[in-house]
């Protein structure tokens, strides 16, 4: 949830994402509904951008309480965030190695009744740009929050959902 929600993250920033990293931020208002809770990700450093650039990402709602959740079950008050857990329940003080968040995708797709094959770490990612798209957000808006830098990598991903249903297909209806 955390990888996809806040913008469909690599596997390398949520297997180093830190407690430290973490910012609580006031809930978010809508309307007809009750406040959502929020909080934001310093980046850090990223494939594309420097430590100090002070990039952020946000979750709002239901990531942020599956977190919170995760954090106070694992006892977890600083460092790694995602961290392995042994056979005998324990978890470990050090980071998931990034390969693993490509392994925990496929477990779950499998449990799910998915075949595993069809899912990847790299599908948060691509995946999140897709289901922008097809909830109509515009594509700089989701770029904020995915952090792409060329619009051309990001619009590969977004154009195919856009185009059958897109006003472009529609100049005769």
């Amino acid at each position: 949830m955390v990888a996809f929600a806040s913008g469909g993250r690599r596997r390398s920033e949520i297997a180093d994402l830190r407690k430290e990293q973490l910012q609580p931020e006031d809930p978010v208002r809508i309307e007809d509904g009750p406040a959502l809770p929020s909080l934001s990700i310093h980046l850090g450093r990223t494939k594309t951008s420097s430590a100090e650039s002070g990039e952020r990402v946000y979750l709002t709602g239901r990531p942020v309480d599956a977190l919170n959740a995760w954090l106070t079950a694992a006892k977890i008050e600083a460092g790694s965030v995602f961290r392995a857990i042994d056979r005998w329940g324990n978890v470990s003080r050090r980071p998931l190695d990034p390969k693993a968040i490509n392994d925990i995708v496929k477990s779950r797709a499998k449990l799910a009744g998915l075949d595993p094959a069809d899912y990847s770490a790299h599908g948060l990612r691509s995946g999140y740009l897709t289901e922008a798209a097809n909830r109509g957000i515009p594509l700089p808006e989701a770029m904020e929050q995915s952090r792409h830098r060329s619009v051309q990598q990001a619009s590969s991903y977004y154009n195919p959902a856009n185009r059958r249903v897109g006003r472009a297909a529609r100049l005769l209806d």
